[in-house]
């Protein structure tokens, strides 16, 4: 199975920032450069709060995909790293 993790970012968001210190392969999704795909991620979610988690899992044929956001899904950075960490 393969596992990608795609962060929701902004350059002013600190949790953004130590979210790179935590040693974590994830792709970094600026929402001001990619604000179209950032739009769906909140109409998704009803949330539109930084760092957001899209983790996609691929085994086989199948793919899933996993939407997560702070407020909604996790309070503390600590919370996002576990999230990340189950999926991988």
């Amino acid at each position: 199975m393969s596992t990608h993790v795609v962060v929701y970012t902004m350059k002013s968001c600190p949790h953004c920032h130590e979210l790179q210190e935590e040693n974590i392969d994830f792709v970094d999704r600026d929402i001001d450069e990619n604000s179209d795909e950032y739009d769906v991620f909140v109409k998704a979610t009803q949330n539109d709060f930084v760092p957001a988690l899209l983790i996609i899992q691929e085994g086989g044929q199948e793919i899933e995909s996993f939407l997560y956001a702070p407020d909604r899904d996790y309070e503390e950075l600590t919370e996002a790293v576990q999230i990340i960490k189950k999926h991988i």
